[in-house]
């Protein structure tokens, strides 16, 4: 039986003369059938153009490590890919949860205070919202010599609050309208001192009619989506889930 059997099995030669055909996947799973299809299907002649078309400079360390086979750097370089453009997950905070409220102030005087739900405010689809003031019979803040700007962002319910912005200064006399900006910290309980390359945005026109907020993306000074914003958001807000992951 066990001759017969031996027999009906494909020579050596052929196995790797077939595996020079097949994809990274069926490779794969050709390699789970014995220990002789293992060999041929991870010899480094079959894997080495696969590498190199599809990791080049991965493929490349072979001249460094010879002793790691491009099986094993084929399967690094497909992990790394991977992880990079895995899609984020949905964000466990909804827009419907969170508060914000601001603040303008000068001289320890309010000028005006907000407190409004995120999804009462007006948007475009990114982290950016519009809201109308208030304020009585204030004249603007145009030639104010010291102003207070706070912006916070408080979870329904009050169980949590995060602090987008703290600014304290002079506004400049030939400013157009009030921007103010300040870098928000690294997102997660893991995070390090490298900054998180996002910056909280608030912006106030001279009359003080409308106030506008937002997170903006250093890297092209585009506001984030709001999907992206509410991920940021729920690291300080809700509960940490790494100790489950």
């Amino acid at each position: 039986m066990s001759e017969t059997r031996s027999k009906n099995l494909p020579p050596w030669e052929a196995l790797v003369t077939v595996a020079h055909y097949l994809d990274p996947q069926t490779l794969a799973l050709a390699s789970c059938v014995s220990k002789s299809w293992c060999q041929a299907m991870s010899l480094d002649v079959v894997w080495q153009p696969l590498c190199s078309s599809s990791f080049p400079t991965l493929s490349n360390l072979k001249i460094s490590y010879p002793s790691v086979p491009y099986h094993r750097l084929y399967a690094t370089g497909l992990a790394a890919f991977k992880r990079r453009h895995k899609p984020p997950s949905k964000p466990r905070l909804s827009i419907d949860n969170i508060i914000f409220t601001i603040q303008l102030s000068t001289k320890g005087v309010p000028i005006f205070t907000i407190a409004e739900a995120a999804s009462k405010m007006n948007n475009n689809q990114v982290f950016k919202f519009d809201v109308d003031v208030k304020h009585g019979s204030f004249k603007g803040i145009k030639g104010l010599e010291e102003m207070k700007v706070t912006w916070n962002v408080v979870l329904k319910g009050w169980e949590a609050i995060f602090t987008m912005m703290d600014w304290q200064g002079k506004l400049s006399c030939r400013a157009v309208e009030g921007w103010f900006s300040e870098e928000l910290p690294c997102a997660g309980c893991c995070s390090s001192e490298v900054g998180s390359g996002i910056v909280a945005d608030l912006k106030v026109d001279m009359k003080v009619e409308k106030v506008s907020v937002g997170i903006l993306r250093v890297v092209d000074w585009r506001y984030v989506s709001i999907e992206d914003g509410l991920r940021y958001l729920q690291q300080f807000l809700l509960p940490c889930q790494c100790d489950g992951m």
